[in-house]
């Protein structure tokens, strides 16, 4: 693996620590272009490289009281059977169209975490079961089928959903990411090739950073965070378009 690759591999844990989102789209395009593994096996590696990751950001939130367990337990159940049920469709389009579709959501993404404010929230957490399963079911079919952890899309939904401020939000994501890819790679496990030494470095690198992004998450502004990582996020949709293109 090239020192680029894994130089990345720390940029992805510390998109995750710093928001509790986002580092997890980095990782398919990553493992394509800069290691060279194919599109399907990438995104069985990516949810193991995500979840395991995530899980490391996740009790480190936990630790300081950044986790609301009741959220987490909700949208893990339904995401876990959501990103299973998503999972199966990953196969039925060719590598290029799988590219193509995390290149616009990439954009999707990248640009809403550009634009976005900081988040207020004026009531106590409150998670309704029924409102919070189906919200989480929606993101782990997302899971399943692009490979995703689905941080960009559990920020805001636990947010709406159950209410949570900001910090707590962050950790929940992350724990919810956790099983959300574990469900999403155990379902892919059995059809993908995964190269276990390359996943097991690009990991222990992926998790150097999500322990520093814990860490600097408490120091830097909410706004300079969506906007660097926002910026990020489109530039990588631009050298997927062009590659897939060209």
């Amino acid at each position: 693996m090239s020192g680029l690759a894994l130089a990345a591999a720390v940029l992805i844990g510390l998109a995750l620590g710093l928001t509790g989102a986002g580092g997890s789209i980095l990782t398919l395009p990553i493992l394509v272009y800069l290691a060279g593994i194919a599109p399907r096996e990438a995104v069985a590696m990516s949810l193991l490289v995500v979840g395991a990751v995530s899980m490391v950001g996740a009790i480190q939130r936990a630790r300081v009281g950044e986790l609301h367990y009741q959220a987490m337990g909700w949208f893990s159940l339904a995401g876990m059977a959501g990103a299973a049920v998503g999972a199966r469709f990953t196969h039925w389009v060719s590598a290029d169209v799988l590219l193509m579709m995390f290149a616009v959501l990439m954009v999707v993404v990248g640009l809403r975490m550009w634009m976005a404010g900081p988040t207020v929230m004026e009531c106590g957490p409150e998670c309704r079961p029924v409102r919070c399963f189906f919200a989480g079911a929606l993101v782990g079919v997302l899971t399943g089928f692009l490979g995703v952890g689905g941080g960009f899309l559990l920020m805001p939904a636990l947010v709406r959903f159950a209410r949570l401020r900001m910090g707590m939000a962050m950790g929940t994501s992350l724990a919810v990411i956790a099983f959300n890819s574990l469900a999403g790679f155990l379902s892919h496990a059995g059809e993908a090739k995964i190269q276990w030494a390359m996943t097991g470095v690009f990991l222990v690198m992926a998790v150097a950073g999500v322990l520093a992004g814990g860490v600097l998450a408490k120091r830097l502004p909410e706004r300079l965070l969506k906007r660097v990582f926002g910026g990020l996020v489109l530039v990588t949709a631009l050298v997927v378009f062009w590659s897939v293109w060209i």
